[in-house]
């Protein structure tokens, strides 16, 4: 496991402006991750359960987690924002936005409960055989981050084959490009929310990008997610 100031953030924010996207970690243990995973089951850390299938996300199920987060997310969360608040400034001002970011993420929490965003975002996914994401944006109300993590919990080979992570990005007047990337159990992809800007001949443009998740061949697939927004 590799501690947030360990981490080369310098490289991230690199490929964070180049491609959209990078991975980190491993972020939790395996042992970590197992007690993550082995949440699912139980009902009170959360505050919801959602049947991809039934509204045509997928198929699969995911919970959102309620208050008190669990200890690994808050100790990944606001450390994170932390880090990842800088590039989210410095997005806004390249794509002409007049929204920037506070320092700490308690401050951004504030902004989103004042906007009627008061339900914690973080969530933890399952898939089984046959299962997958359909390319979807996790945006939750009109105050958005736009960077958010996930965790790979299982082990890609062993716990479960497929279920690759797959990420689109939606140049203008362009076709869209997809990307695989790989991770390791407790390696995360920080990534993209929506829009992010790109240097142009003439300046900056907006690239829009989408995240899913490619059928799972065999076995178990968990994964959690930090979203730093709130949800309305």
């Amino acid at each position: 496991m590799i501690a947030l100031e360990d981490l080369d953030w310098t490289r991230i924010g690199a490929e964070l402006e180049s491609v959209g996207h990078a991975v980190v970690g491993p972020l939790l243990d395996g042992e970590s991750c197992k007690a993550l995973a082995g949440l699912y089951g139980q009902d009170t850390p959360f505050r919801s359960r959602v049947v991809m299938e039934r509204h045509g996300f997928g198929k699969g199920e995911y919970k959102y987690f309620s208050h008190p987060l669990p200890e690994p997310i808050v100790a990944l969360r606001a450390p994170l924002y932390r880090r990842l608040a800088p590039v989210a400034n410095r997005w806004a001002a390249a794509m002409g936005l007049d929204t920037r970011y506070p320092a700490e993420h308690a401050g951004f929490l504030e902004r989103c409960h004042a906007a009627g965003q008061r339900r914690p975002t973080p969530l933890l996914l399952k898939y089984g055989p046959g299962d997958y994401n359909c390319l979807h944006q996790d945006l939750y109300g009109e105050t958005v981050f736009p960077l958010q993590v996930a965790i790979l919990l299982s082990a890609p080979g062993t716990d479960f084959t497929g279920g690759e992570f797959v990420l689109t990005e939606q140049r203008p007047r362009m076709q869209s490009r997809a990307t695989v990337v790989p991770l390791g159990r407790g390696e995360a992809v920080i990534f993209a929310v929506d829009q992010r800007p790109v240097q142009g001949t003439r300046g900056f443009y907006r690239v829009r990008h989408r995240h899913g998740v490619s059928p799972v061949r065999s076995g178990e697939r968990y994964t959690t997610g930090i979203i730093f927004h709130d949800a309305a």
